[in-house]
């Protein structure tokens, strides 16, 4: 890919107008690539999390963070990434949008060091792909071919650090805590019956107020 090819009509115009396109050129030969090379592939997997972008079909992005354990994303060659989507609140904004689309943008973070890493790329969204084996509890994998890894200067990034790993994320057994929102009466004959089943067995419906309190004290 070119820069031109890499560059919007709409980002020329700005890089143009802010005297920045020469800039803009040398930043792309100098970091993008059409691949994971090994230093990208070995950040990428030592990351717990990582925030995805996604469009739909009118044009309108969103973007959500992606948790799980380390190697939450897997590089299975130079060109093709994996990830798995977990149980959520059943909207499936980004999955819906990825597999409608089938664009996506992933940006890799380290809070500690700082660093970052950005790849994009074309995807599909499947729940029988052969690689959901290595995600206990995943109910979709997302398989992306990259068109643009690049990294990104980490100057404005803010420095925290890492306390724990969310209970939340799936053990080796698929097996995870049930969470607070699901318990929240007014959600219970929206809910699917095994996890109507588990709410009773966690002590039975709370009400909004009881799930704000929860959340204040940091219990999702």
């Amino acid at each position: 890919m070119s820069a031109d090819a890499f560059y919007t009509s709409g980002q020329r115009a700005m890089q143009q107008e802010l005297g920045t396109e020469k800039l803009a050129d040398a930043v792309y030969a100098s970091i993008v690539s059409d691949t994971i090379d090994d230093a990208a592939k070995g950040f990428i997997e030592s990351r717990d999390f990582f925030f995805l972008a996604t469009v739909d079909r009118n044009g309108m992005p969103t973007v959500s963070y992606k948790g799980g354990a380390v190697g939450v994303a897997h590089v299975e060659s130079p060109t093709t990434l994996i990830f798995p989507s977990y149980d959520g609140n059943g909207m499936f904004k980004s999955m819906g949008n990825a597999a409608e689309t089938g664009q996506a943008g992933l940006l890799f973070i380290d809070m500690e060091t700082p660093h970052r890493v950005r790849v994009q790329g074309r995807c599909t969204v499947s729940k029988d792909d052969p690689a959901l084996a290595r995600y206990p509890a995943a109910n979709l994998l997302v398989r992306m071919q990259v068109e643009s890894c690049f990294i990104n200067c980490a100057r404005y990034i803010h420095k925290h650090q890492r306390v724990s790993q969310s209970p939340y994320v799936p053990n080796e057994a698929g097996q995870q805590p049930h969470p607070s929102w699901k318990r929240i009466d007014a959600v219970q004959d929206a809910l699917p019956e095994v996890d109507r089943k588990r709410t009773e067995e966690e002590g039975g419906p709370i009400t909004p107020d009881d799930y704000i309190e929860k959340l204040q004290k940091g219990v999702s």
